[in-house]
């Protein structure tokens, strides 16, 4: 959500802001809300010309009274009395402007980043840079799924039957894999100074709002019937939601965060959810990286996390490449965002694993995030990047690691998460 002050002084860039991201039915919004403001401040300017004017006027009944002048004191009351209501019925008009002008306010995108393309959907985001070398295969790669039945690893028939389509039961060395996986991960975050955390894996409704957009909300969350909870779709919603309404003091800047969770989604819109495979799916875990920074860090912060990623990744034998998001691929309260995607050498090309975003101050502005600075409060700049998301990252890790006779190597810095062992063979 942006800062309202934006619209009232410069309504054209929040017009234009819009019209980068393709979403012209919106600029209609920005003319509402700036009439609506009008209107909003005019009435409790008012209000508050009438609440002083009760106050001097009250002051005179005393006087009179005094004075014996019982009827005109009377008169006096009648008209304080009218003023009274007047305010009264003021004051029950003014939550329905907060609550137009923030309804409208939410579905506002905010002020991306002048760095970011120009372009209509996924199809135009930029390729940015490639690390690592692609290894060289004279022999089929088979489908991530075969490869894990080969292991006796994945039981997707028997999950279809308990849960449906988009779910699946991990044995064996590839669900041992799958934890090693997020507890490297975890380790990797923890020694470049981030902090370990585990999270609720529900939240209330103000938390869901307070974090995203309602287009993501509604092709995302799981609602649990009957309670005011929804199932999180990445931890980073829980995190961000810890600090609601809070202020917190300049000198614990940045708080870098690393979290684990199970994640649940709808995938509501997507391309469908695969019978034979764990690309997209309804339930996965994750270790998450979030920051909470001052403004002005926000950016250095945000190539700290994205170069994370790919130095993760790297460790464990993938090549991948970052992608810039363009201005219409981005969800409404990111300034900027870039994906990091793996190289699967069986469809030779890459695929999204990890998504970095900087959010400025949007989150911190709906939950009401605050900082005590020295020249006063303000609001930090929230950041989030996926670290590893198993079982998706496991089909470039198959991949890329896969040897001619069925095995699969274990590079180095896994090694000690699986006792050591350094690959894993054939049952």
């Amino acid at each position: 959500m942006i800062d309202i002050r934006l619209i009232r002084e410069n309504p054209d860039k929040v017009k234009e802001n819009i019209r980068k991201k393709f979403q012209e039915e919106k600029l209609v919004l920005v003319d509402e809300v700036k009439k609506l403001d009008e209107e909003y401040r005019g009435l409790r300017t008012k209000a508050d010309e009438l609440r002083a004017q009760r106050n001097t006027i009250s002051k005179e009944i005393g006087a009179l009274m005094s004075q014996g002048k019982k009827d005109e004191a009377e008169k006096i009351k009648e008209e304080v009395k009218q003023i009274g209501e007047e305010i009264a019925r003021m004051e029950e008009e003014e939550p329905r402007y907060e609550e137009e002008i923030r309804k409208r306010m939410l579905v506002i995108p905010n002020i991306i980043d002048d760095s970011v393309p120009v372009g209509k959907d996924d199809s135009e985001n930029v390729e940015i840079e490639r690390f690592g070398e692609k290894r060289t295969f004279d022999f089929e790669i088979p489908y991530h799924v075969d490869i894990m039945e080969s292991f006796d690893g994945i039981d997707l028939d028997s999950a279809r039957k308990t849960s449906g389509n988009g779910f699946y039961y991990l044995t064996g060395d590839i669900a041992r894999l799958h934890s090693a996986i997020l507890a490297y991960a975890r380790d990797f975050m923890v020694n470049k100074g981030f902090t370990y955390c585990v999270p609720p894996f529900m939240i209330r409704s103000e938390v869901v709002t307070g974090v995203m957009s309602f287009k993501e909300m509604e092709n995302m969350m799981y609602k649990i019937e009957g309670e005011d909870l929804y199932l999180i779709g990445t931890s980073e919603h829980s995190m961000i939601g810890r600090f609601i309404d809070t202020i917190n003091e300049e000198s614990k800047l940045p708080m870098t965060l690393t979290s684990y969770s199970p994640c649940f989604r709808k995938e509501v819109g997507a391309h469908g959810i695969e019978e034979r495979g764990v690309y997209r799916i309804h339930q996965f875990e994750k270790q998450e990286m979030i920051v909470i920074c001052k403004p002005e860090d926000s950016m250095d912060w945000y190539n700290k996390m994205w170069s994370y990623s790919v130095e993760l990744f790297l460790s464990l034998n993938i090549p991948v490449r970052t992608l810039e998001c363009c201005s219409g691929d981005l969800a409404d309260l990111k300034v900027k965002s870039c994906d990091v995607e793996a190289w699967s050498p069986r469809q030779e090309k890459y695929f999204e694993v990890c998504s970095c975003s900087n959010l400025g101050d949007a989150q911190a502005r709906r939950l009401k995030i605050r900082v005590k600075g020295e020249n006063g409060n303000y609001l930090p700049h929230t950041l989030n990047n996926t670290v590893v998301a198993p079982p998706r990252m496991l089909i470039a890790f198959l991949e890329n690691n896969y040897n001619a006779d069925g095995s699969v190597d274990i590079p180095e810095a896994l090694q000690p998460y699986l006792g050591g062992q350094k690959k894993i063979v054939r049952k």
